[in-house]
Protein backbone atom coordinates (compact mmCIF):
# COMPACT_ATOMS: atom_id res chain seq x y z
CA UNK A 1 0.00 0.00 0.00
CA UNK A 2 1.01 3.66 -0.90
CA UNK A 3 0.28 6.56 0.94
CA UNK A 4 -0.38 9.37 -1.70
CA UNK A 5 1.64 12.71 -0.94
CA UNK A 6 -1.93 14.19 0.50
CA UNK A 7 -2.31 11.90 3.49
CA UNK A 8 1.58 12.49 4.36
CA UNK A 9 1.88 16.03 3.43
CA UNK A 10 -1.59 16.21 6.08
CA UNK A 11 0.17 14.25 8.87
CA UNK A 12 3.27 15.96 8.26
CA UNK A 13 1.77 19.51 8.58
CA UNK A 14 -0.79 18.50 11.84
CA UNK A 15 2.80 17.18 13.83
CA UNK A 16 4.27 20.21 12.79
CA UNK A 17 0.77 22.13 14.42
CA UNK A 18 0.92 20.34 17.30
CA UNK A 19 5.02 20.85 17.86
CA UNK A 20 4.68 24.34 17.07
CA UNK A 21 1.83 25.75 18.71
CA UNK A 22 2.05 26.45 22.62
CA UNK A 23 -1.75 27.49 22.44
CA UNK A 24 -1.21 29.80 19.84
CA UNK A 25 -1.99 30.16 15.91
CA UNK A 26 0.37 29.44 13.62
CA UNK A 27 0.61 30.65 10.25
CA UNK A 28 0.44 27.94 7.09
CA UNK A 29 3.38 29.75 5.90
CA UNK A 30 5.39 28.89 8.79
CA UNK A 31 4.49 25.13 8.16
CA UNK A 32 5.36 25.37 4.46
CA UNK A 33 8.95 26.33 5.26
CA UNK A 34 9.57 24.20 8.16
CA UNK A 35 8.13 21.15 6.31
CA UNK A 36 8.76 22.10 2.69
CA UNK A 37 5.23 21.34 0.99
CA UNK A 38 4.03 23.89 -0.91
CA UNK A 39 1.69 27.50 0.65
CA UNK A 40 -0.99 26.79 -2.11
CA UNK A 41 -1.02 23.28 -1.33
CA UNK A 42 -1.60 23.43 2.55
CA UNK A 43 -3.94 25.52 2.33
CA UNK A 44 -6.24 23.01 0.42
CA UNK A 45 -5.55 20.31 2.61
CA UNK A 46 -6.56 22.71 5.69
CA UNK A 47 -9.41 23.79 4.41
CA UNK A 48 -10.51 19.82 4.75
CA UNK A 49 -9.04 19.71 7.81
CA UNK A 50 -10.96 22.74 9.03
CA UNK A 51 -14.12 21.29 7.38
CA UNK A 52 -13.65 17.58 9.13
CA UNK A 53 -13.19 19.57 12.40
CA UNK A 54 -9.50 19.03 13.00
CA UNK A 55 -8.00 22.35 13.09
CA UNK A 56 -9.65 25.75 14.07
CA UNK A 57 -8.44 28.77 12.15
CA UNK A 58 -7.79 32.35 13.92
CA UNK A 59 -8.08 35.63 11.69
CA UNK A 60 -5.65 38.52 11.38
CA UNK A 61 -2.80 39.49 12.84
CA UNK A 62 -0.97 36.65 14.97
CA UNK A 63 -3.51 34.69 13.01
CA UNK A 64 -3.06 30.72 11.98
CA UNK A 65 -4.59 27.35 13.05
CA UNK A 66 -4.93 25.33 16.12
CA UNK A 67 -5.57 22.08 16.40
CA UNK A 68 -9.34 21.78 17.50
CA UNK A 69 -9.00 18.63 19.49
CA UNK A 70 -5.60 18.73 21.06
CA UNK A 71 -2.22 16.68 20.33
CA UNK A 72 -4.10 13.69 22.62
CA UNK A 73 -7.24 14.04 20.63
CA UNK A 74 -5.92 13.98 16.73
CA UNK A 75 -5.70 10.42 15.42
CA UNK A 76 -3.40 9.95 12.67
CA UNK A 77 -5.98 7.83 10.46
CA UNK A 78 -9.13 11.40 11.29
CA UNK A 79 -6.14 13.17 9.56
CA UNK A 80 -5.87 10.83 6.45
CA UNK A 81 -9.68 9.77 6.02
CA UNK A 82 -10.20 13.85 6.29
CA UNK A 83 -7.88 14.56 3.75
CA UNK A 84 -9.94 12.36 1.34
CA UNK A 85 -7.30 9.68 1.44
CA UNK A 86 -8.58 5.81 1.43
CA UNK A 87 -7.16 3.41 3.83
CA UNK A 88 -6.43 0.65 1.94
CA UNK A 89 -4.59 -2.15 0.41
CA UNK A 90 -6.65 -3.71 -2.36
CA UNK A 91 -7.53 -2.29 -5.37
CA UNK A 92 -11.21 -2.92 -5.58
CA UNK A 93 -13.50 -0.28 -4.64
CA UNK A 94 -15.33 -1.42 -1.59
CA UNK A 95 -18.60 0.62 -2.91
CA UNK A 96 -18.42 -1.56 -6.30
CA UNK A 97 -20.42 -4.93 -6.37
CA UNK A 98 -18.05 -5.89 -9.08
CA UNK A 99 -14.93 -8.13 -7.96
CA UNK A 100 -11.08 -7.00 -8.69
CA UNK A 101 -10.61 -8.90 -11.95
CA UNK A 102 -12.10 -8.93 -15.27
CA UNK A 103 -14.37 -11.85 -15.04
CA UNK A 104 -16.01 -10.08 -12.17
CA UNK A 105 -14.68 -11.96 -9.47
CA UNK A 106 -12.70 -11.05 -5.98
CA UNK A 107 -8.99 -11.87 -6.40
CA UNK A 108 -7.27 -14.68 -4.83
CA UNK A 109 -5.86 -12.81 -2.58
CA UNK A 110 -8.83 -10.13 -1.59
CA UNK A 111 -8.53 -11.05 1.59
CA UNK A 112 -5.68 -10.63 2.20
CA UNK A 113 -5.43 -6.93 1.90
CA UNK A 114 -8.61 -6.29 2.79
CA UNK A 115 -7.48 -7.57 6.28
CA UNK A 116 -4.14 -5.92 5.58
CA UNK A 117 -5.96 -2.95 5.07
CA UNK A 118 -7.87 -3.13 8.68
CA UNK A 119 -5.00 -3.41 10.40
CA UNK A 120 -3.27 -0.28 8.60
CA UNK A 121 -7.05 1.31 9.86
CA UNK A 122 -6.41 0.08 13.60
CA UNK A 123 -3.01 0.65 13.59
CA UNK A 124 -3.28 4.56 12.31
CA UNK A 125 -6.68 4.78 14.95
CA UNK A 126 -4.20 4.09 17.57
CA UNK A 127 -1.52 6.99 17.34
CA UNK A 128 -2.47 10.22 18.07
CA UNK A 129 -0.25 13.46 17.23
CA UNK A 130 0.59 13.41 21.07
CA UNK A 131 2.30 9.81 20.08
CA UNK A 132 4.68 11.13 17.32
CA UNK A 133 5.29 14.49 18.77
CA UNK A 134 6.46 12.51 22.17
CA UNK A 135 8.10 9.48 20.04
CA UNK A 136 5.87 7.05 21.22
CA UNK A 137 5.37 5.34 17.91
CA UNK A 138 8.93 3.32 17.73
CA UNK A 139 9.04 2.86 20.80
CA UNK A 140 5.49 0.90 20.73
CA UNK A 141 6.53 -1.20 17.82
CA UNK A 142 9.92 -2.31 19.53
CA UNK A 143 7.74 -3.49 22.83
CA UNK A 144 5.76 -5.53 20.31
CA UNK A 145 8.71 -6.86 18.53
CA UNK A 146 11.20 -8.05 21.18
CA UNK A 147 11.71 -5.14 22.96
CA UNK A 148 13.94 -3.19 21.15
CA UNK A 149 14.33 -1.17 18.14
CA UNK A 150 17.44 -3.35 16.75
CA UNK A 151 15.25 -6.57 17.21
CA UNK A 152 12.04 -4.90 15.69
CA UNK A 153 14.38 -4.29 13.01
CA UNK A 154 16.08 -8.00 12.78
CA UNK A 155 12.20 -9.29 12.83
CA UNK A 156 11.50 -6.67 9.69
CA UNK A 157 14.43 -8.15 7.89
CA UNK A 158 13.85 -11.84 8.53
CA UNK A 159 10.19 -10.99 7.09
CA UNK A 160 11.27 -8.99 4.15
CA UNK A 161 14.05 -11.83 3.02
CA UNK A 162 11.06 -14.74 3.82
CA UNK A 163 8.84 -12.70 1.06
CA UNK A 164 11.04 -12.85 -1.77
Amino acid sequence: MRLSTKGRYAVMAMVDLAMHSDGRPVALAAIAERQEISLSYLEQLFARLKRNALVKSVRGPGGGYLLARGADGTRVSDIILAVDEPIRATRCDPNSPHGCTSTKMRCATHDLWAELSNQIHLFLSSVTLADIVNRRVLGASGRLMGGDAASAAATVSALAGAAE
